[in-house]
């Protein structure tokens, strides 16, 4: 067992050089898929397979660690901490692009529509402009067009904010039943939030395939289209993310890996869904409702 005044160094690990490879290997494969190159598939594949054997090998060697009891109290603060910096790192990412949504907004376009200093870029560039949002296609000097028909806010988006804010609940009710050592009822919340994960991400993937093929709203559709796709884009990355960090939280539960007491691997992932349960509503609110 640890000792609480000596901190558990693991030996030398290959899980670091590998999740460079793999992360690089899927980051390449995805360019390559983008710009539509020859034996882009394989290489994206490949990355693909190699990031879930690093995420699997990673995982399993810390859970072992853990089983056998090589953390200590000092670890459990280093694991909290670390997990919270990286959460303020992702605030800080999102928050970069909700930026760049507030900046077309509010500022770039009604410049161009010559509100405030940008009365002689619209006389002289732009005079037909007339600012409005959204807005899909890069004006010109004769041609200058807006999108309408946009994704409504109380369809699909309002049963996703439905779907995520429940979740929150499941998971939290799961907490409590770890809490109180109630194993049979920590395993069904984990199931359900589970199950409402997967319910939100096909919703997204419904509401991606109405917005290109019936909306023709693109990823090249103006800053409009930018904004929304790298917006829910990412966000419905980390919701799958969460999604398969819960099923395996769900799956350890199953062996009966936590105790009431000792679960922070749990919390973790809990503290990760709340966050991207706060981030979808400043989405809702700000990409698909104002």
């Amino acid at each position: 067992m640890a000792s609480k005044d000596i901190y558990f160094v693991p030996e030398s690990s290959k899980w670091p050089i590998v999740g460079s490879l793999a992360l690089f290997t899927l980051f390449a494969g995805s360019a390559m898929l983008l710009n539509q190159s020859p034996n882009a598939k394989y290489v994206f594949i490949v990355g693909i397979a190699a990031v879930i054997y690093m995420f699997a090998g990673w995982f399993s060697n810390v859970i072992a660690e853990s089983l056998a009891g090589k953390y200590n109290k000092q670890v459990d603060i280093s694991f909290r901490m670390g997990m919270g910096w990286f959460i303020l790192s992702e605030v800080m990412f999102f928050a970069a692009f909700f930026g760049a949504l507030f900046y077309a907004r509010v500022l770039s376009v009604p410049w161009l529509g010559g509100e405030g200093s940008g009365a002689v870029t619209h006389q002289f560039l732009w005079p037909a402009f007339k600012a409005s949002w959204p807005m899909s296609v890069m004006p010109d000097s004769t041609n200058f067009t807006v999108y309408k028909d946009i994704v409504p806010a109380f369809g699909l988006p309002a049963v996703n904010t439905l779907i995520l804010l429940l979740s929150g609940v499941t998971v939290t009710l799961a907490h409590w039943a770890l809490k109180k050592a109630q194993r049979n009822y920590l395993n069904a919340w984990l199931a359900v939030t589970v199950a409402l994960g997967g319910l939100f991400v096909y919703f997204q993937a419904t509401e991606y395939h109405h917005a290109y093929t019936e909306l023709s709203l693109k990823l090249n559709s103006g800053i409009f289209g930018s904004t929304f796709y790298l917006l829910t884009g990412f966000h419905g990355f980390h919701v799958t993310m969460g999604a398969v960090m819960l099923a395996v939280i769900l799956l350890r539960s199953l062996k009966g890996h936590f105790t009431k007491n000792e679960h922070f691997a749990f919390e973790a992932v809990a503290w990760y869904w709340h966050f991207v349960d706060v981030v979808w509503l400043g989405l809702f609110v700000f990409v698909y409702w104002l």
